[in-house]
Formats: C-alpha cells, structure tokens, sequence
C-alpha cells in the first residue's frame, strides 16, 4: 500500500564504465617450498661467508705485533733529556723538569703526583713507604727549587739549573724497578740446596 503523495519514482543509474568487461588477470603465482628453501640458503651462505672474512679480518688485526709499553723510567729519562734544551729559559725548564718526574712518579707508584700542589703531594707521600726517607728529603728539596723558579720568579744559572736535572735523574735511577735475570733465580736456588 501506498501512501498518498509518495512516488514510485526509480532514481536513474548513472553508468562510468565499471561495468565495462575487463581482460582476465593472469593467474598469481606461488612459490613452491623449493625456492623458499634455496632464498634461506643462499642468506644462510652469505652470513656465513661475511662471518669466516670478518673472523679471517680479526686474526690478522690481532697478528701485527703491538709495540710494548715503554717503561715509566725510560720515558722519564726521555721527558728530561727533551727538557735539556730549554736549558736557556729556566722557568720553562722547571716546569719541565718537574712535570717529567711527576709524572714518574704517578706511572710508577699510580700515585697522584701532576694533579696536587707540592705541599698536598708532599703531604701524601709522607704517609707512604713509596720511597725512602732520603728519597723525600731530596724530592721535596727538589720541588721546592722548581717552585721557587716557577713561582717566585728566581732564575738560577745554568750550573743550578743542571743539578737540578741531576737530582732528577738520580731519583729516577734510584727508584727504577728491578728486574731479575731469567737464570738468577735459578742460581740463587741451585746455590741453596
């Protein structure tokens, strides 16, 4: 039944071509297991191939010989022959000099020389048995005639300035390690028994 004032009016289909017949598409493949099977190989041979080079690459890095660490004393003996040729300006010297056996000293007793004031370092080592008691007497003569160069401006000739590079020197070659001949020990037992 129909209501009053309603039409039976069908709205018209516009046509855009949708419709129009198309071409069949052509059938969508699918890869078998085989080729699944041959793409994880080949991923499985380039990852092992890359590893083997870089293993190869690691075995040569680690082959070339590396230098061995040079000795605190020898570097010390090389930072004060260096600072011999400043010998004409003494402040430069001092510094030198005393950075040299500071620098020693923290290399060879991992003692924090360069980072404190004399007076602290000084202090410090006081408390240790680092070195002797003839040791620090001349150790702390020898900073406090660098000081007195660094800081109050003295200048000391070249006489006083090479003593100053002996003291050095003799507290390095005083406190250089020790180390044993391969056969001694073997002597030393071999003469006990």
């Amino acid at each position: 039944m129909m209501k009053s004032g309603a039409t039976n009016a069908v709205a018209p289909v516009l046509t855009t071509g949708t419709n129009d017949l198309r071409d069949i598409k052509p059938p969508v493949e699918i890869p078998s297991g085989w080729a699944w099977l041959l793409g994880i190989a080949g991923f499985l041979l380039l990852a092992a191939l890359l590893y083997a080079a870089w293993r190869v690459w690691r075995k040569r890095q680690n082959q070339i010989p590396l230098a061995p660490p040079v000795p605190p004393h020898i570097r010390a003996r090389r930072r004060l022959q260096e600072a011999l040729a400043l010998l004409g300006q003494p402040r430069e010297f001092c510094i030198a000099v005393s950075d040299a056996l500071r620098w020693y000293l923290e290399e060879r007793f991992a003692f924090k020389a360069p980072e404190r004031t004399t007076e602290e370092f000084l202090h410090e080592l006081r408390a240790t048995n680092l070195l002797t008691m003839e040791q620090k007497s001349a150790l702390e003569e020898f900073l406090s005639r660098c000081d007195l160069v660094k800081f109050a401006k003295y200048e000391p000739a070249e006489p006083e300035l090479r003593d100053l590079h002996s003291s050095a020197t003799r507290l390095v070659d005083q406190t250089e390690p020790v180390v044993a001949a391969p056969g001694a020990s073997q002597i030393s037992t071999a003469a006990s028994s």
